[in-house]
């Protein structure tokens, strides 16, 4: 009986194991379409922009203030939308280049496209992260509303 026993104990704890990497699997996936969406936004803000600055260069009307409060909403979007790529991106352990801002792998020294030496630290360098990714995880998704991304 003691071997049954010990097979089920390594058994349940394959399970949970697999349970939690596919509970972070889905928490990035979440996020991704978050990101997906912010993205689009974006896109459908600029071409409103676009579409002002077009009629108000044709008709000589002044929209400048429906235009400023057009790029501020495009500047908290991106601004979302960097978070959230931030969080996915330290879920999947990667880092930022601070010159291009493309993500690279946590221990690369330089960056993939540009070729910049990466603040590479090394674990003694840095202090203890506390959070959890999915407590960054969470912080993201209560970042922003989907009722915010509107106009």
């Amino acid at each position: 009986m003691g071997i049954l026993e010990d097979l089920l104990l390594n058994a349940r704890t394959a399970v949970d194991a697999v349970g939690k990497k596919a509970g972070k699997v889905i928490d990035v996936s979440k996020l991704t379409l978050a990101a997906a969406d912010l993205k689009s936004e974006i896109s459908r803000k600029c071409e409103i922009l676009g579409r002002i600055t077009y009629e108000a260069k044709t008709t000589g009307k002044n929209y400048d203030k429906t235009i400023d409060e057009l790029v501020e909403k495009i500047k908290d979007l991106n601004s979302q939308l960097d978070s959230v790529n931030d969080v996915i991106a330290n879920s999947k352990q990667k880092q930022k280049c601070s010159v291009c801002g493309t993500y690279n792998a946590k221990g690369a020294v330089f960056c993939n496209k540009c070729g910049e030496r990466l603040n590479a630290k090394t674990d003694a360098d840095e202090p203890a992260d506390t959070t959890s990714s999915a407590d960054n995880i969470d912080f993201a998704e209560d970042s922003f509303d989907d009722g915010e991304i509107g106009l």
